[in-house]
């Protein structure tokens, strides 16, 4: 039974049975798309009232219309809007929001905002600021790893052109050699480097793009591992002290250092190499005495099968489904009963992994012009379904694909009870998933699937670079471009009658799916 316990007004709130503070009654999301909507239909479900917030272009989009309350935030781009500290601090204190959730990307690690919150008096869900500004800097957290006992790629310290350290380094580790931003992710700030003679412009040009980024332009030099895998675990620590992983995620199909396919378990991993990679992911965890959900990642050589401590990702990561529909875990409510104060109910011998979990990001970019982002509206979006589908995803038909956010439409994961029937759903859904008003990725996504060096299990972070026949259309672009401005056109004609009552060929209200027989765009 519930007892009461006195705020600092004296008054009464109820708390659980095992005498922790109670659960919020109201969050607000940080956040948009995807995540956002995702995040809304789990607070739902713990009977929590979501708050959006949501920008100019995003007035109706589908985050906002998921949520019980919704505040707008005049603007348009993410600096104006989603970006802003005050803003959103305003915003949860005007809706009496007692948490914020900053799902991943924007403020999800940074920890002026996690402070902002502290000093508002409201809950970040997510780990403490001083434990973000620790795992941030790549450099930092490379010195928690090794304290644990994790070995890390060996690397510099903070490098700048024609420094001693620099060749002294290239001199002991040879060619090539990674230049790396310290504050840094998602590829930027990173630059590979084969030759001496251009081992300078590469830090000056690293340097720089760090500091427009990250605000930061310290970088370093890191020790090449050639045609690595990348790979993760996921870990969950409570604010007692308690850590455990729920397996790991191959994470090695990337576009420029991020990441389209992701998929669990890792085909690579043995039973032995699983084991030792979750309790070295556990030991940096708990050597930055982190609390929340987070992501250790890790570069595998695959030759030795070493691994290397790469960096901790201090949020909850865009490829969590994959880990949820294998572990049956709602990692979401995981992270709000934690930063509600409550203790990991789970233990390590609960997490029993069952079957196989891939997941493909729906990107608006061409993949055959250098994934160049594609706007406009969605004159159609018929996502498939069917057993062992789910789709994260935070547009609708009809809404504008914008300039002002990254271009990712939706994720899509397959499960299967092992990885070829997870691979054939994935498949067939993608091969039934309908878009049109925008370029998508899709034809990228289904000729990666198909290759037979991914169907094996046997590929590397070079995937997509050592593999040209993926990333060059199999369909003449002229011949693309013909047949998505006719079914764009066909798409924007009056409604489609109900298959009861099918339309006849070519008439006004005729549609090119029903029309088009077992034919599809690529």
């Amino acid at each position: 039974m519930a007892s009461d316990t006195p705020d600092d007004s004296g008054n009464s709130k109820p708390s659980n049975e095992a005498g922790h503070p109670p659960m919020f009654t109201k969050v607000l999301v940080a956040n948009r798309g995807e995540i956002a909507v995702r995040i809304n239909r789990t607070l739902c479900a713990m009977g929590i009232a979501p708050v959006a917030i949501y920008s100019t272009p995003d007035s109706g989009a589908p985050h906002a219309a998921t949520a019980e309350y919704s505040v707008a935030l005049p603007g348009n781009t993410a600096e104006d809007t989603y970006l802003d500290i005050a803003r959103i601090i305003q915003a949860a204190l005007d809706t009496e929001a007692e948490a914020i959730h900053p799902g991943y990307g924007f403020l999800s690690e940074n920890p002026n905002f996690a402070r902002a919150c502290q000093d508002a008096g409201i809950t970040f869900i997510g780990p403490s600021p001083e434990s973000m500004e620790a795992l941030g800097d790549k450099l930092r957290s490379k010195t928690i790893a090794q304290a644990a006992g994790v070995p890390v790629v060996p690397s510099s310290r903070v490098c700048m052109p024609g420094d001693e350290e620099t060749r002294e380094f290239v001199d002991k580790w040879g060619l090539p050699v990674m230049v790396k931003a310290a504050a840094g992710g998602g590829g930027r700030g990173m630059r590979l480097v084969h030759d001496r003679n251009g081992l300078d412009t590469a830090l000056e040009s690293a340097g720089r793009e760090a500091q427009a980024a990250f605000g930061d332009g310290r970088v370093f030099l890191e020790r090449y591992v050639a045609n690595p895998r990348h790979v993760e675990v996921q870990v969950l620590s409570d604010a007692d002290g308690h850590t455990i992983h729920l397996g790991e995620r191959e994470c090695s199909i990337q576009r420029r250092h991020q990441k389209i396919i992701e998929e669990t378990p890792s085909p690579a991993l043995t039973p032995d190499l699983r084991r030792r990679m979750g309790e070295a992911a556990v030991a940096v965890a708990r050597g930055a005495g982190y609390v929340n959900a987070g992501t250790v990642e890790f570069l595998l050589d695959p030759r030795g099968g070493e691994f290397y401590f790469l960096e901790m990702n201090a949020r909850l990561q865009v490829e969590h489904p994959v880990t949820e529909e294998v572990v049956g875990i709602d990692m979401v409510e995981c992270q709000v009963r934690i930063a509600a104060g409550e203790p990991l109910a789970l233990r390590q011998a609960d997490i029993q992994p069952r079957g196989h979990a891939i997941e493909a990001r729906i990107y608006a970019e061409d993949p055959y012009d250098n994934f160049v982002p594609s706007t406009g509206k969605l004159l159609r979006w018929q996502p498939p379904g069917g057993p062992g589908l789910r789709l994260d995803s935070g547009t609708a038909q009809g809404h504008e694909v914008s300039i002002y956010y990254d271009p990712m439409l939706a994720k899509l994961v397959a499960w299967g009870p092992d990885r070829n029937s997870s691979l054939r759903r994935l498949e067939v859904a993608l091969s039934q998933f309908q878009v049109l008003g925008v370029v998508t990725n899709i034809p990228l996504l289904r000729s990666a699937l198909a290759h037979p060096q991914f169907r094996s299990g046997d590929y590397d972070t070079g995937f997509l670079e050592w593999n040209p026949a993926v990333t060059t259309p199999s369909t003449p672009q002229e011949t693309l471009m013909v047949a998505r401005a006719l079914a764009a056109w066909a798409a924007a004609q009056p409604s489609v009658p109900s298959s009861s009552q099918p339309a006849e060929e070519g008439s006004a209200h005729s549609s090119p799916w029903q029309s088009a027989g077992g034919q599809r765009l690529p």
